[in-house]
């Protein structure tokens, strides 16, 4: 009997959709099940694209959430420890005052996803804009952006799940 294959991405989910999982990957079917409900990519390609994209989403929801200094894709934030994007606040004296830039950088790997992975992530970070914590108050926030937030989310876990089979299988 093998033992069951790892799912870092899908921690905390019930042991009942974790055997679905496995099921499709036993079969080889998680890629084209993937395939087959997100189908191409989206055309995001560049970090002026990326930025349109974050303040069309930005305005349409957040109209009074603090400005955004610089939006990019970042080839260092690290999948393995769960950095898929971030925000961040880098401070700087101006004159006599303390000013806050805010950024978002969104991992690189998401140039190549399907659109509403890309979206998920971006709708993630700028509900940071307003509420700091994964509470109650912030999820809310997300499916206000994004109503299936939830399926997308998981569905993001699936499609890191592929890849990080993937590369196994080329190592």
């Amino acid at each position: 009997m093998t033992a069951p294959v790892a799912l870092p991405f899908l921690g905390g989910y019930p042991e009942e959709v974790l055997v679905q999982v496995r099921a499709l990957i036993a079969q080889d079917r998680l890629a084209a099940h993937l395939q087959r409900l997100y189908p191409g990519q989206h055309a995001i390609r560049n970090d002026a694209a990326l930025y349109e994209h974050v303040m069309a989403l930005k305005q349409r929801y957040l109209r009074n959430a603090p400005l955004l200094a610089k939006v990019q894709y970042d080839n260092r934030l690290q999948i393995d420890q769960r950095a898929l994007g971030t925000l961040t606040a880098v401070s700087r004296v101006q004159g006599g005052r303390l000013k806050a830039k805010r950024e978002i950088r969104i991992a690189a790997l998401f140039k190549e996803a399907p659109a509403d992975f890309l979206r998920m992530i971006v709708v993630h970070e700028l509900a940071h804009l307003k509420e700091r914590e994964h509470d109650k108050a912030f999820y809310a926030l997300c499916r206000h952006m994004l109503p299936d937030y939830y399926q997308v989310e998981f569905d993001t876990r699936l499609y890191l799940t592929a890849r990080a089979l993937e590369a196994a299988k080329l190592r």
